[in-house]
């Protein structure tokens, strides 16, 4: 897992040529007038997936992870605690959907605060359970950048 302000995306270009064209992505495009939706970036390779919900109670979160794509999660509007933990030795809740590419976890996991500008990638070996509250349900408004691993 990482997590950066969008200021800093220069430090994360050399990690690959496909998360490299993700982040690209999110420094050219004002996605404040863009509405809810999926845009290609590079085929089913990279896409983005733009986001407008308001966040959950924690109980209501459920841990998950990804085995063919990573996440790049980058918060336009608001803020949110994202949820993180190891893969490694943890139970799963319902089993791997390949067509969603989607597994659900019991796992415990660390609170992390992602504010407004700032971007967190979720690896294939990364739990995470996204859009969790801060004190009280807010609007968000997020960009999920979803990179073939």
């Amino acid at each position: 897992m990482i997590i950066d302000s969008l200021d800093n995306v220069k430090h994360y270009r050399n990690l690959n040529a496909r998360i490299n064209k993700g982040l690209e992505f999110l420094e050219e495009v004002d996605f404040e007038n863009i509405e809810p939706g999926r845009y290609n970036i590079d085929g089913d390779e990279v896409f983005a997936l733009v986001q407008e919900y308001n966040t959950k109670n924690i109980e209501d979160a459920k841990p998950e992870t990804h085995e063919r794509y990573i996440d790049i999660q980058y918060v336009e509007k608001g803020s949110e605690y994202m949820g993180y933990a190891p893969l490694e030795d943890q139970e799963i809740s319902e089993a791997y959907d390949p067509e969603k590419d989607l597994s659900f976890y019991k796992a415990q996991t660390s609170l992390i605060r992602v504010d407004e500008g700032m971007f967190a990638i979720f690896f294939p070996t990364d739990i995470h359970a996204p859009g969790i509250m801060i004190e009280e349900s807010k609007p968000v408004k997020k960009v999920v950048i979803k990179v073939l691993a």
